[in-house]
């Protein structure tokens, strides 16, 4: 759904950037609570884009497959905003 500045809802999993691409501090940050973040602070940080970015296939894979996060698997939609993040370049 597209609210006043144009982007979609990111709950929904739809493209959100305006250029088609997701970007990390506006679209895939806010994705990672603060205890998921805590949860895997000794692997990486998933606040840090460059962590993110290096770790990102393990990271989907953990979350496609349900093991992340710890408490829930993530909505099919949110996993597919990730995946679109990585499959167009990681953007900052």
């Amino acid at each position: 759904m597209e609210n006043d500045a144009g982007r979609f809802d990111k709950a929904e999993g739809e493209q959100v950037s305006e250029n088609g691409a997701p970007g990390f501090e506006e679209d895939i940050r806010p994705l990672f609570r603060e205890k998921d973040r805590e949860a895997m602070e000794g692997a990486f940080d998933l606040w840090d884009v460059e962590d993110v970015r290096a770790n990102s296939g393990d990271i989907l894979a953990a979350l496609e497959g349900g093991a992340m996060p710890c408490d829930e698997p993530w909505p099919d939609d949110r996993v597919a905003l990730l995946r679109r993040w990585v499959e167009t370049g990681m953007a900052e």
